[in-house]
């Protein structure tokens, strides 16, 4: 299965490089034929007869360009939560396949597609040339926008929580997405002008330049609708959060091991978070998944209980299993292959790692978040699991200050018990309630916590924790947002993070805005001012069209009078129709020119 799903996202991309490949053909032929000299010139004079269904065309072309930037801005953002999209789909398919990369190739050759034949497609509106796009692109254009749609879609049914991370992700770079999108509508202010100086309708003209001119003030207007927690003076920037290992620190080693934890404390963090699970004969074991399929050899050394729950092994079975293996094996964070050769070996050889082992590496200087899984109820310390994770806590000396008590099962008695731990909600709730149930910290996810409930929950003295933060650009943010501490998959990156990528104060901000939105102006204006001085006058009538259509779509007077028009035309712009159709001919094709002869259309023919 996983064999075929590859093979389809390879087919997938070979497609897009192949019709790339002759999408960048006709651009360069295009280029070819600008230089070879009068015969572009005479299709750069020629009408524009692209029909309504090409037109169509390009209205989906357009649209398709814009939805797959967009959805490829998701998916590049998004790299932040790649192992947890991988460990979601693998809950859903029920086997480990990297799928982030491969839907990250597959969007960037659609898009480069698109955008290849969005540019060819201005290229011939730029010259005045006729649209026709080849069946073969159209099956491309449906095929890349089709399978947009339905990725889009899925995403959105199964994992929603995860589009507002472009709402977030807008924070660190809509200031740079204005000024780009701003050079991108000023550079087409070439075309729309060149487009506006042909037409020759003014009620077309209105209706175009009505339409660019909206555009370019929503652009210009923009800035007022963005706000940036890093848009602030530096003096108010906060302290840099403290960081916690999520699960040790799983990119230099696997997960919830006890090498884990020892390469968490080398980079000294704040703190670690570890998910604690009861064995069937009562010893307290670090374990994420349900079952042990993901991070251990258990198909190998018990393949007929391999989808048990992790509960149900008795302590002597799980230390048979190898906790390492699949970490060199599937590689979640592309970090294996920089491993050091002992450090390689030592991930290699990891067990099953005891909260008590864990405790003891952790417990000098590091805060620990804990958070449990739910017994089945056939387990025989389903009732007790939490008295005795309590006393293999406190029996190995850490201090009750540096533990986050997260679950709320038996709360109470964990208050009686140990009365020192920090209270911590994974739940988001107001201030007044969580205060009222003797909270005094909170866990959430980054995407559901605002900049605002940030300075609330300070306001009430209650503290927030943040997971999973893994980019530099997301944990800038937050340090900006004024988030004390964050959970993150790479501590050892975040560490050497040292001031936010980026903090801008309101003024420069302001200045910046106004000077580009007063450039682009400037640029515009001068762009239609000097496009309609260079094709106010051009006429544009198409010998070829005359010749070829004027049976069929006009009446003789009519075609008489545009023969006439053209000639006339040429004559008074100090064209010389013969020497420039003379030169212009290629590969020994004749040209003809039609000159009126006592009353009459005589064809004159040059070879």
């Amino acid at each position: 299965m996983l064999a075929c799903v590859q093979s389809i996202q390879l087919l997938i991309l070979f497609f897009f490089l192949f019709i790339g490949l002759d999408v960048w053909w006709e651009l360069l032929t295009m280029a070819r034929r600008s230089i070879s000299g009068c015969r572009w010139k005479r299709y750069q004079r020629s009408h524009d007869d692209t029909t309504k269904w090409e037109r169509l065309w390009f209205l989906i072309l357009t649209s398709s360009f814009f939805l797959t930037l967009v959805w490829f801005y998701f998916w590049w953002e998004v790299h932040n939560d790649y192992n947890e999209i991988n460990w979601f789909l693998y809950n859903r398919m029920g086997y480990w396949s990297d799928w982030s990369i491969p839907i990250l190739v597959t969007t960037a050759a659609g898009f480069t597609y698109i955008t290849m034949l969005l540019i060819l497609a201005l290229c011939h509106i730029a010259v005045g040339q006729q649209m026709n796009l080849h069946w073969l692109h159209k099956i491309g254009l449906v095929t890349t926008l089709i399978t947009t749609v339905v990725t889009m879609s899925s995403i959105a049914q199964l994992w929603d929580d995860e589009w507002e991370m472009v709402f977030i992700s807008l924070q660190a770079t809509a200031p740079f997405l204005h000024i780009g999108a701003l050079a991108a509508v000023t550079a087409l202010s070439w075309l729309v002008a060149g487009q506006f100086a042909r037409t020759e309708k003014a009620t077309s003209q209105m209706l175009m330049f009505s339409a660019y001119l909206a555009v370019v003030v929503a652009l210009y207007l923009v800035p007022l609708a963005i706000s940036s927690p890093c848009i602030m003076e530096k003096r108010a920037l906060g302290p840099k959060p403290a960081i916690l290992g999520h699960r040790g620190a799983p990119m230099l080693a696997p997960e919830n091991t006890l090498m884990s934890f020892q390469k968490a404390v080398e980079q000294k963090v704040y703190g670690v978070q570890a998910d604690v699970v009861l064995s069937y004969d009562g010893v307290p074991f670090l374990m994420h998944d349900k079952t042990l399929r993901r991070t251990t050899n258990v198909e190998e050394v018990f393949p007929e209980r391999a989808y048990e729950h992790s509960s149900m092994f008795n302590w002597t079975d799980l230390e048979k299993l190898n906790a390492g293996e699949w970490f060199l094996q599937n590689d979640p964070f592309w970090t294996a292959g920089a491993l050091s050769r002992a450090d390689y070996l030592e991930a290699a050889n990891q067990s099953v790692c005891k909260l008590e082992d864990m405790l003891e590496v952790i417990k000098d200087n590091t805060s620990l978040i804990l958070n449990f899984q739910d017994l089945p109820a056939a387990h025989p310390y389903y009732s007790t699991y939490i008295n005795i994770t309590l006393e293999t806590i406190l029996a190995s000396g850490i201090r009750q200050q540096a533990v986050m008590w997260l679950p709320d099962t038996e709360r109470q008695l964990v208050r009686q018990v140990a009365p020192g731990f920090q209270q911590t909600s994974g739940l988001k709730l107001d201030a007044e309630r969580l205060r009222e149930k003797g909270i005094v910290k909170l866990n959430l996810r980054y995407t559901k916590v605002t900049s605002e409930d940030v300075r609330d929950y300070s306001m009430a003295n209650l503290s927030v924790n943040l997971y999973t933060v893994n980019e530099p650009w997301l944990f800038s943010i937050l340090w900006c947002a004024g988030v004390p501490s964050v959970t993150s998959d790479s501590s050892h990156v975040l560490q050497k993070v040292p001031f936010p990528i980026w903090l801008m104060p309101p003024d420069e901000y302001h200045l910046i805005w106004i000077t580009s939105d007063l450039i682009s102006f400037l640029i515009i204006v001068g762009v239609f001012i000097f496009q309609k001085w260079r094709l106010g006058s051009i006429r544009t009538y198409n010998p070829e069209q005359i010749m070829l259509s004027a049976a069929v779509r006009r009446s003789s007077q009519d075609v008489k009078i545009m023969k006439e028009k053209l000639i006339f035309s040429e004559i008074n712009n100090g064209v010389e129709a013969t020497d420039e159709l003379s030169f212009c001919s290629e590969n020994g094709f004749a040209n003809e020119m039609v000159t009126p002869t006592d009353g009459r259309d005589t064809k004159l023919r040059l070879s």
